[in-house]
This record gives structure tokens, C-alpha cells and sequence, in this order.
């Protein structure tokens, strides 16, 4: 709640309002009080102005005495005829309550940002003193229609932890180290818990990838969204220095190519999902290596920045693809230079079993299974054969790492030899 809103009630008034508007629903405090799950005494309490309803159950209260949230800090009806934002869907008093609670989940102990929640911007100190060219590295993601499956079986959590690792994994596998993240809440109504428990999840999973949430979006659009719906964006910015890009450029003949395993689908190939389980609906429960379909499926994109950081400032590393929307194919050749060849054994891919599991139900042949999802494959690195074996003990530290190529002389830019091995 904004400090210039406090200063402003008036206990007596708000307590006469709510009495009157207790009364005019034909309520006693005792069944008010059932209502909110609260004492009678709090509702007297409230009533002969000594305390105010507290943050929690301002929502619950207006809308118990179909008011709004404005009405009650002001103690008064709004005109029945006039217009008014609160009667569009949006309480402004009751969204800035939210944001301030915002403020505790950003930034943290980051000594770059400079400000906090409030002003129309964040400020971030961009000064590194042991870089000699520092380079901004810039991205927005969304973690597409998994959003959907989210919001439909309750993982509110798990799919602002899908947003954040694709974000930082699409830096980090230029060199980037991550910084600070601006993300986006657009929904139509101002849950509270919802979206605190978004901006939670979220600065926690910028916590685990070693950079801050500093700020954002919130947009309430009851007459966009539908009820109950929320759309999550986010961008991100981090630094490299201009000499260590890691780009592909430094790709050279010979260079092994090497395979970080996925957990599962992370945000890639759900459309095509939803499809499966609408016309199969009884296998979302099917159990596959312990977990319901749904579980499978909604486990949280793999976060590889821990995992690969090390290998920064080494030298070891020629390129690294982020294996997301068009599978490896569509993803590796955006790294490879100009007459050179990836050579991918997919013989040597370790396969997950959910990937076969929905090859199997949907009928979906080879080609579209590498076009549509990772496969098992989240992220490909290229290296020199003399630095492989270090490249695969540090990753492995992490996750399953493996060879699945090589770096020939060619003009295709992508070769797959063999086919998948589906266990």
C-alpha cells in the first residue's frame, strides 16, 4: 500500500462503511466474521474504527460486501452511475499493496542495483573494472504454451523456473554471465497469491543462475484476459567480455562435437503435446520411469549455466548451441561457419523414454520427432579433441555428457548419419 494511501484513512469513516454495508447485506459481525475466517472481535474491532482489515483480507472483505478495495480505504461508495477503474476490474489501491510486497523478492543482495520497487526504472551499475571491453548480452523469452499445462494442473512455480533457464541458457552459451533479468506478469485479475508466488519462483530461480530480478511488470487487464489466465515474459541482460564471445567462429576441422542430456521437453514441442492429449487424454496419469505423463512433462526446462561457466575463461570451447525450437538440427547450424559440417552420429544420442512414449501414442515419424523436441539433447558443445575429456568431467558434474559428432570440412552445415535409438 502506497505511504501517501495510508496516510490518508480514516478509521471511523472505513469502520462506519463496513458496518453499513454489513448491515445492508443483513450480516452480524459474528457471520461476517465465518465469512473471512476471522473473530467477531476483529470485525468490532474494525467497525468502531480501532484497527484496520489488514492486507490479506482487504480482497476477501470487499468482495464479501461487494465493494471494492478503493471504497473501503475511502469509507465511501463510489457514485452508482459514474465510472470508475475499480468497476473496470482494477483496484488500484489493492495492486499497489501487492507490488510493495513485490519488493522484498528483487534485487536482493545485488550491489549493482541501485534502486528498489517504486521508480519507473531500474538502475543497474554496469561498471566492471577487470574487463577490458565488456559486451552487453541482451534476450527476451516466454515459456510458450507450456504456460497453458501450467495453469491447467497448478505448477504456478515450476513454470517461472522453464522461463528463467531458457533465458539464461541463451546467454550463456555465448560466454555470457548473467546480470539482472525485467520480467512481465500480465493477467486479469490481481491475485494475490499468484503473483506472489510468481515473483518468488521467479527471483528465486534468477538466484540459482547467479543473477537478480530488478524489477518488471505487473499489468492487471481484466477485459484482455481471461480470468484465471496469466502470460509471463521476461528479458534479460548479461556480460561478456568482447574477446571471449563464444560464437562459433573459432570452430575448427576436427573439433568434437559433444551432447548435455535434457530432462525431458523444457519448453519446446507442446503444442504438440496438447494435440496428444486431447485425442488421448487417458494417457496424461500413464506412468513412464516412475512419473504420470504430467509430471514428465512439466518438469522444469534444465538450467545449464552452473554447469558450463567454468569453462569460460579456458579457452576450451569453440561453440555451444542451446538445443530449444527446431530441435538440433534447426539450432546447431546457427553456430557453424561457412564450409563446415557438423557430423551427428544420432546412434549415439541417449534417447529419454518419454520422447519414445510419445513417438509411440502419436505415430510421429524420425523427422518430425528432431524438428519438434530435443530428444534428449538440451545443449550441443563444440570443442578441440585435446580439451574434450576435461569439457565432458566438468559438465558431468551436472549432467550426462557424451560425444555424439564431429566438425568436418563441408558445405551442408548439418549431417545426421544413423538413426535414433528409441530404448
Amino acid at each position: 500500500m502506497k505511504t501517501e494511501k495510508m496516510g490518508m484513512l480514516n478509521s471511523i469513516k472505513i469502520g462506519n462503511f463496513i458496518m453499513d454495508k454489513r448491515k445492508a447485506l443483513g450480516y452480524t459481525q459474528q457471520q461476517l466474521a465465518e465469512q473471512l475466517d476471522v473473530s467477531f472481535q476483529a470485525i468490532s474491532k474494525w467497525e468502531n474504527g480501532t484497527t484496520y482489515p489488514n492486507i490479506e483480507l482487504l480482497k476477501n472483505l470487499a468482495t464479501v460486501l461487494h465493494v471494492s478495495v478503493d471504497e473501503i480505504l475511502d469509507g465511501s461508495e463510489k457514485d452508482a452511475d459514474g465510472l470508475s477503474y475499480s468497476k473496470a476490474g482494477i483496484d488500484i489501491a489493492y495492486t499497489d499493496t501487492i507490488k510493495k510486497e513485490m519488493a522484498q523478492h528483487l534485487g536482493g543482495s545485488d550491489h549493482r542495483v541501485l534502486n528498489g520497487l517504486g521508480p519507473f526504472a531500474s538502475l543497474y551499475d554496469f561498471h566492471f573494472p577487470n574487463m577490458k571491453h565488456p559486451v552487453l548480452v541482451l534476450k527476451a523469452e516466454e515459456p510458450g504454451s507450456k504456460q497453458k499445462l501450467a495453469m491447467e494442473y497448478g505448477y504456478t512455480e515450476s513454470i517461472c523456473y522453464d522461463m528463467i533457464n531458457h533465458l539464461v541458457n541463451d546467454i550463456a552459451v555465448m560466454g555470457a554471465r548473467p546480470l539482472a533479468v525485467l520480467d512481465t506478469i500480465v493477467c486479469a485479475q490481481a491475485q494475490k497469491d499468484t503473483i506472489r508466488t510468481l515473483v518468488k519462483s521467479l527471483s528465486e530461480a534468477c538466484r540459482q543462475n547467479e543473477c537478480s530480478l530488478v524489477g518488471g511488470e505487473t499489468s492487471i487487464q481484466p477485459l484482455v484476459m481471461e480470468p484465471g489466465v496469466y502470460v509471463l515474459t521476461s528479458s534479460i541482460a548479461g556480460v561478456v567480455e568482447k574477446d571471449r564471445v563464444i560464437d562459433g567462429s573459432a570452430i575448427a576441422q576436427g573439433d568434437a562435437v559433444l551432447a548435455a542430456a535434457s530432462n525431458g521437453l523444457h519448453t519446446n514441442g507442446y503444442s504438440l503435446v496438447r494435440l496428444l492429449m486431447d485425442k488421448m487424454p487417458q494417457i496424461k496419469l500413464d506412468k513412464i520411469d516412475g512419473l504420470t505423463f504430467i509430471e514428465q512433462v512439466m518438469k522444469p526446462h534444465t538450467a545449464y549455466y552452473p554447469s558450463i561457466k567454468g569453462l569460460f575463461d579456458k579457452n576450451l570451447v569453440h561453440g555451444m548451441a542451446h538445443i530449444t525450437g527446431g530441435g538440433i538440427e534447426g539450432n546447431l547450424c546457427r553456430i557453424v561457419p561457412d564450409g563446415f559440417c557438423a557430423e551427428i552420429d544420432l546412434a549415439k544420442i541417449k534417447t529419454l523414454p518419454l520422447f519414445a512414449y510419445i513417438r509411440n501414442c502419436g505415430n510421429i515419424n524420425d523427422e518430425e520427432m528432431l524438428r519438434t523436441f530435443n530428444c534428449g539433447v538440451g545443449l550441443i558443445v563444440v570443442t578441440p579433441q585435446e580439451a574434450k575429456e576435461q569439457v565432458i568431467r566438468q559438465i558431468s558434474r551436472f549432467h550426462d555428457c557424451y560425444e555424439v559428432g564431429i566438425m568436418r570440412r563441408g558445405d551442408q552445415k548439418i549431417a545426421l548419419k544413423n538413426r535414433l535409438r528409441w530404448l
